[in-house]
């Protein structure tokens, strides 16, 4: 079989489409796994824990009239 830029391209569809959809479904494997919960629900939650404001470092932030 000669590899010419045809066959290439047609290897690389058929087997790229197959890759995608196995790493698809990796993802999707990982982030339902009931052992994960906890860890994005951890992160989930981690988001509102600290601040309310984006930006908000405590005293000497860099906003006029506060110190």
């Amino acid at each position: 079989m000669e590899l010419d830029h045809n066959s290439f391209v047609a290897f690389a569809k058929s087997w790229g489409l197959f890759y995608l959809i196995a790493m698809a479904i990796a993802v999707l494997v990982y982030t339902f796994w009931p052992s994960n919960r906890k860890r994005f629900d951890r992160a989930k939650k981690s988001i509102l824990d600290d601040d309310d404001r984006p930006g908000n470092s405590g005293p000497g932030n860099g906003r006029p009239g506060e110190k």
